[in-house]
């Protein structure tokens, strides 16, 4: 069929094997878009669809019938400079595609969502992780009506999946020794990866914080690291406090700058000055090389608060380091230093106590 640019219809490309609607929208405006479909019954159908919906806004004031990968493009495009979950929400749009896409968001029901939990639910997924690309079509939807006035609803809500109690996964010194030369064995683009783990390991710092971490936040006259509220994910100021081992992780990073990229305002970088964006695939390569299963960047973060417990450092200043909103989840390492517990229940034990051992029968109080 040869392509017609001027009128309504369906046409073909030579750059693609789908064919091509055109027509003129709600506005006025004359609209070309991919069927993403060969077969020219489906893309008919889908045409006199999208005419309709445009008859319908025009002439009788229907809402705009708005689709799930219009919505997704919007609002990752919106949000990716003021999120720090960026990365993480554009690998969860990727996972929502195959179910939602070309879907209309009027369309999209409870049951919709219930069948999406029971796909990925077969494939072995994780409950939080179906959960934060739950979220992420919610925030979506509920940022398209807050912010663009669209009239959607959001059969997300009240529909996420309970989660087990928050994985701690650490790994000992030695361990973390084998890390670090595995990642020394990495080609030279990622060069950087010793030194992010031993900054990781050495401050328990989000791997956001570090890859967006700039030179005019350390301090090394002070030995501080000062994060704002816009680069924490509480949304807080602060300090981290650098050791010998990570102050020697960024006085490497600065001699890599000094000698190729002098002008790059990031610590974690390319040679030409690029500020890094993902270690994930590098990463995982260094945990195969030191035989280390089960293990991913954000466990360097439970890594360091697990050896810190271990030291017998109060949880509130694990908390502080760590940058968590409440104790709450500085928490979950309570069980990593049971020896503070023994202290507390032997002062029990004291004669002047009841229920003491050279009272027997005195005292029946704890049975």
């Amino acid at each position: 069929m040869p392509r017609r640019k001027d009128q309504d219809g369906l046409y073909q490309r030579g750059d693609s094997p789908f064919w091509w609607a055109s027509y003129t929208d709600a506005g006025g405006a004359r609209t070309r878009r991919s069927t993403e479909t060969a077969d020219r019954k489906e893309a008919e159908a889908l045409l006199a669809k999208w005419k309709l919906a445009a008859h319908q806004e025009k002439h009788w004031d229907a809402p705009q019938r708005h689709t799930f990968d219009e919505l997704m493009l919007a609002y990752l495009a919106d949000t990716q400079a003021i999120k720090r979950s960026a990365e993480r929400d554009r690998y969860s749009a990727k996972q929502l595609y195959p179910m939602f896409t070309r879907r209309t968001l009027d369309s999209l029901t409870p049951g919709d969502i219930r069948q999406y939990i029971r796909q990925r639910t077969e494939e072995k997924i994780q409950p939080a992780t179906i959960n934060k690309e739950l979220r992420l079509l919610s925030s979506a939807l509920n940022y398209a009506a807050r912010e663009w006035g669209w009239s959607v609803n959001n059969p997300v809500s009240g529909r996420t999946l309970p989660e087990p109690e928050g994985r701690v996964r650490w790994i000992n010194a030695a361990e973390a020794e084998k890390l670090i030369e595995a990642a020394r064995a990495e080609p030279k683009a990622a060069a950087y990866l010793p030194d992010f783990i031993r900054l990781a390991l050495h401050t328990g710092m989000r791997r956001g914080e570090m890859l967006n971490l700039e030179w005019e936040r350390v301090d090394f006259s002070a030995n501080l690291i000062h994060l704002a509220g816009i680069n924490t994910k509480s949304g807080k100021r602060r300090s981290i406090p650098l050791n010998a081992t990570a102050r020697t992780a960024l006085i490497s990073r600065a001699a890599f700058r000094a000698s190729n990229c002098p002008a790059s305002p990031w610590v974690f970088c390319t040679k030409t000055g690029a500020r890094i964006a993902s270690i994930r695939r590098s990463f995982a390569t260094a945990c195969r090389r030191a035989g280390i299963d089960d293990f991913n960047p954000h466990d360097m973060r439970h890594t360091c608060a697990a050896h810190l417990v271990n030291a017998g450092v109060a949880l509130v200043e694990v908390r502080d380091l760590l940058g968590h909103s409440s104790i709450v989840m500085t928490e979950r390492y309570a069980h990593l230093s049971p020896e503070n517990i023994r202290t507390a229940v032997a002062v029990l034990d004291a004669a002047s106590r009841f229920g003491h051992a050279g009272n027997e029968g005195k005292d029946k109080k704890f049975g």
